[in-house]
């Protein structure tokens, strides 16, 4: 009886050493994983390019889904000769005469061209910037080297521009008031036999003068901001959306009066002109210095909140998305 007793006895101490180093085991897992799940700065720089695309083209449609009503506002405020019945005040007052004769339908004219383009544009745009980042060494952001942001976004803009000029072109004509185009497939032909393939490429200069001063100030600020607001770096969604709404206010405000000219040479509003100085010419004969800042309540009010829903939304699945795969493969690890 007494060996059994001792052989019940080392039983028990083998399982409550067995049972001791199992937990130790388990402990140490769950704050490796803990650890790694915290280090969001680590997501970027592994996160591979598709990521990257992906997580930019869903920030582009939910951007332009979200505030396309006052960007068909913005674009008729820009309008140096405004269609009679579209002569609006503001911004405010553009969205309520747009519903009262034209119904919520009419805050919507060009919103599927945009849509289709959105998403690629976006993608390669995000993906371009985060990429050149790295290649200009400015991937710990503008404190330590502001000229490799700028450069980076130089070049996304560089991509951006050539995919969205030709859609913002189709766009503009058929956001203006009584536009004579049933669709975009009516006005991509009715341009082409018209205009020709350049007409679709009429604002490129303007849209790159307007975008690059444009991305370099928005980047620039929304890393500057984004640093200052959250120095941990970690993932912070009120800080991307602070960021992002300052960078996007501040950036339309310096840029307006190329937009300004950029939306005349698109709809062609005064027929015949062609280039960035006649654009520019057009509009102070038209209304004079204050022409520059038609629209610019429109452009800043669209401008803030649509940076910084893209940016939050765009963190937010860049965050997600290789995390999703990183912790499938901390539990194969596991176990």
């Amino acid at each position: 009886m007494a060996s059994s007793k001792g052989g019940e006895v080392n039983c028990c101490n083998e399982d409550h050493e067995h049972d001791k180093t199992l937990e130790s085991k388990l402990a140490s897992v769950a704050v490796e994983l803990l650890d790694e799940d915290d280090e969001y700065e680590s997501l970027p720089p592994s996160a591979s390019i598709l990521v990257q695309g992906m997580a930019g083209s869903i920030a582009g449609v939910v951007e332009h889904t979200c505030f396309f009503p006052v960007d068909v506002v913005k674009t008729r405020l820009h309008r140096i000769r405004p269609e009679p019945g579209a002569n609006y005040t503001g911004a405010i007052h553009g969205l309520r005469t747009i519903v009262a004769k034209e119904g919520v339908r009419g805050l919507f004219n060009g919103f599927g061209v945009t849509a289709l383009g959105a998403g690629p544009a976006h993608a390669m745009y995000f993906a371009c910037y985060e990429q050149a980042k790295v290649a200009f060494g400015a991937s710990e952001g503008p404190a330590r080297n502001p000229g490799g942001v700028a450069a980076a976004a130089v070049v996304a803009t560089m991509v951006h521009e050539g995919t969205m000029t030709p859609i913002e072109v189709v766009k503009q004509r058929l956001q203006v008031h009584n536009s004579p185009y049933k669709g975009a497939m009516d006005c991509i032909r009715k341009t082409l036999a018209e205009e020709g393939v350049a007409a679709f490429y009429r604002s490129f200069t303007t849209q790159m003068l307007m975008s690059v001063p444009f991305q370099i100030t928005h980047l620039v600020t929304y890393e500057v901001l984004k640093d200052t607001l959250n120095p941990d770096n970690g993932y912070n969604p009120s800080s991307h959306m602070i960021a992002g709404a300052g960078a996007g206010a501040l950036a339309a405000a310096i840029t307006n009066p190329f937009d300004v000219a950029k939306t005349l040479l698109n709809t062609q509003e005064q027929s015949g002109v062609r280039g960035v100085a006649p654009a520019f010419r057009a509009v102070y004969n038209g209304s004079g210095y204050g022409g520059f800042l038609k629209g610019l309540s429109a452009r800043v009010a669209l401008a803030a909140p649509a940076t910084a829903v893209s940016w939050t939304v765009y963190e937010f699945f860049k965050h997600v998305l290789p995390g999703h795969a990183h912790d499938i493969n901390s539990e194969e690890k596991c176990c």
